[in-house]
């Protein structure tokens, strides 16, 4: 199995100083529509709509939604007002000042040999930016968009690096890669420690031994990584999906991938069967609707009521055929599964660790706990986010 790369791109691949960089960002965008908007009111609105992004943890909407829902009430212009200017500041305007940064020399051979070497890569850069801004940003570290795998960026992601959330939904992004995983960054508490508490192996870029969180797999400069990664066992950089907080994240990861996933299917791609016994994406999403309905809310409400309640698990195989999931409309069961699932996440929100180490006893596994069960519902999770991204990787 080839390993999967998530690089930070600010001060990891490209030399940004955001505090330098934000202030002329914001001056270049507010200069451009000084015509339309004054600059104090685009402050504010820029500042105010980054951080609601950075508190968004709705995986119904993304953070563009969540970014435009305040940012043009703000200004008291209306989106299509002004956006045509605005595109026009990304295509022309915020080229000018990647002068800001600077090219790290060994950022773009790095990720070609990645890529060479079979590797998947990503870049796991904070999506506050739309995707061209991100873009631009990614030429001026010297790395071909186009090359890597995906890119994390405003518009169709929900969550920011605050959350392990957000590495969750990168990885379900990527259909849930099997095999090693490594988080590449320089910021200890957006780049490392939520990808750990998801349960994923890092590297601190440029990390000296005092500022060190002490959990990373390795730590040096950027030209240090292409020597660790050919001298590691790269078996040992295989996450663990295990913690309450990795549970937690990939339950919210889900509904966010399904959202980004299918948001421009047709009715017939709905419907689509790779092949005759593989399900379409109506299948798959009412299966996690009524799982999670009928199956998965039922087991968390018994090991909330009690110490060592018994877990049934009815079979869900028939389910498919019986209740015609393919002539379902699909959308309105995403939907129903989104509604669910967030009342299965309010239960779990802020539980006392004792909770879940609570016991049960499940009808096919036997002994258990509370925190293992979970675990059952989050692999359930990553195994129809896999099954979807194979499907649709069909069109």
């Amino acid at each position: 199995m080839h390993p999967t790369l998530l690089f930070d791109l600010d001060d990891t691949l490209l030399d940004t100083n955001m505090e330098s960089f934000i202030p002329a960002y914001f001056q270049a965008l507010s200069k451009h529509l000084l015509d339309r908007v004054s600059p104090d009111a685009m402050s504010r609105a820029l500042v105010h709509g980054t951080k609601l992004m950075y508190e968004n943890n709705d995986f119904t909407r993304t953070l563009q939604e969540v970014f435009e829902t305040d940012f043009y009430p703000m200004l008291g212009v209306s989106k299509q007002d002004i956006i045509e200017a605005i595109e026009d500041f990304y295509d022309t305007i915020f080229p000018k000042i990647g002068g800001k940064t600077r090219q790290r020399p060994e950022a773009a051979p790095l990720i070609d040999w990645a890529l060479s070497q079979g590797f998947r890569v990503a870049i796991a850069t904070d999506p506050l930016f739309p995707r061209k801004a991100t873009y631009h940003r990614m030429r001026w570290a010297g790395i071909d968009p186009e090359k890597v795998e995906l890119t994390s960026a405003f518009e169709d992601f929900h969550f920011t690096k605050t959350y392990p959330a957000y590495y969750a939904e990168v990885l379900g992004r990527l259909g849930w890669p099997e095999g090693p995983v490594l988080m590449v960054g320089n910021d200890a508490n957006r780049d490392l420690l939520p990808a750990h508490r998801l349960g994923l192996k890092t590297y601190f870029v440029d990390g000296g031994s005092a500022s060190s969180p002490g959990f990373e797999a390795g730590r040096g400069k950027l030209a240090d990584l292409r020597p660790w990664l050919e001298s590691v066992d790269l078996s040992t950089l295989e996450p663990s999906y295990k913690s309450s907080d990795a549970v937690v994240a990939i339950m919210a990861s889900t509904p966010a991938v399904l959202h980004s996933l299918t948001s421009s299917l047709t009715a017939a791609q709905w419907r689509h069967e790779p092949r005759h016994d593989d399900w379409a994406m109506n299948e798959i999403t009412c299966h996690l609707r009524d799982t999670e309905r009928e199956i998965h809310q039922l087991q968390l409400n018994l090991m909330l009521e009690r110490e060592d309640a018994f877990i049934p698990r009815p079979d869900t195989g028939v389910w498919a055929s019986e209740r015609d999931y393919l002539n379902e409309d699909g959308p309105s069961a995403l939907r129903a599964f989104f509604a669910a699932r967030a009342e299965s996440l309010a239960k779990l929100n802020n539980l006392p660790s004792e909770v879940w180490s609570r016991r049960a006893r499940h009808a096919i596994f036997g002994p258990t706990n509370f925190l293992e069960v979970m675990g059952f519902l989050a692999d359930h999770d990553r195994m129809h986010v896999q099954q979807a991204w194979k499907t649709l990787k069909q069109f």
